[in-house]
């Protein structure tokens, strides 16, 4: 695999692990002018660091995540990306209410959407991204062996899309954020609601 940066950052390998710097105030995030009187509402940003590598026609990437949870929105993230008005994103986030999160979010036209999943205990976990033609799912898992589903949804992708490991801090002043053991196959799932 070749991976290439969007917003590069300090990165360090060793063996099956990767490590990125997410900086501070970064994030993917395309807001459509939602506000509110109380609380945050994210920044439309697309400068977090994003390490990726093109792929063409179906696939599924699985990679173990983990990071210090300090900040609201900090997150060891996965993105699909068509153009920088179509992506997805699957986190492993610190919410807004406090929890560690499976966080996902769909741009369809430069307008992004925000979905909290299941609440998750630590700081690692799995995440795994699917390809069937044009439709995507994000998946989650505790142990790398028993996924769950976050999300199911389609981009207006080409055969050849964007697929790779982000790392934010939308709030906060960065930090390094954890992948291991990530893998990268060219193969059609049967079940893309159940990633198998």
């Amino acid at each position: 695999m070749e991976f290439q940066w969007m917003n590069q950052s300090e990165i360090r390998k060793e063996g099956s692990r990767i490590e990125i710097m997410a900086t501070p105030q970064s994030d993917f995030f395309c807001n459509s002018g939602c506000v509110s009187e109380e609380g945050i509402t994210p920044e439309s940003l697309s400068n977090a660091p994003y390490y990726y590598t093109e792929v063409e026609g179906d696939f599924v990437l699985k990679v173990r995540v983990s990071h210090a949870f300090r900040d609201i929105y900090d997150s060891a993230s996965v993105m699909v990306m068509v153009d920088l008005k179509n992506w997805a994103k699957a986190c492993f986030e610190k919410t807004d209410f406090g929890t560690h999160a499976a966080v996902s979010v769909v741009t369809k036209r430069g307008e992004s959407d925000d979905a909290n999943g299941c609440n998750l205990e630590g700081n690692t976990a799995w995440l795994k991204v699917c390809r069937v033609q044009n439709t995507f799912s994000f998946h989650y898992s505790m142990d790398g062996e028993h996924f769950a589903m976050m999300r199911f949804f389609s981009l207006p992708a080409d055969r050849k899309v964007k697929v790779g490991l982000l790392a934010q801090a939308p709030t906060g002043n960065g930090g390094v954020r954890i992948y291991e053991d990530l893998t990268l196959e060219n193969k059609t799932v049967k079940n893309i609601r159940y990633g198998i």
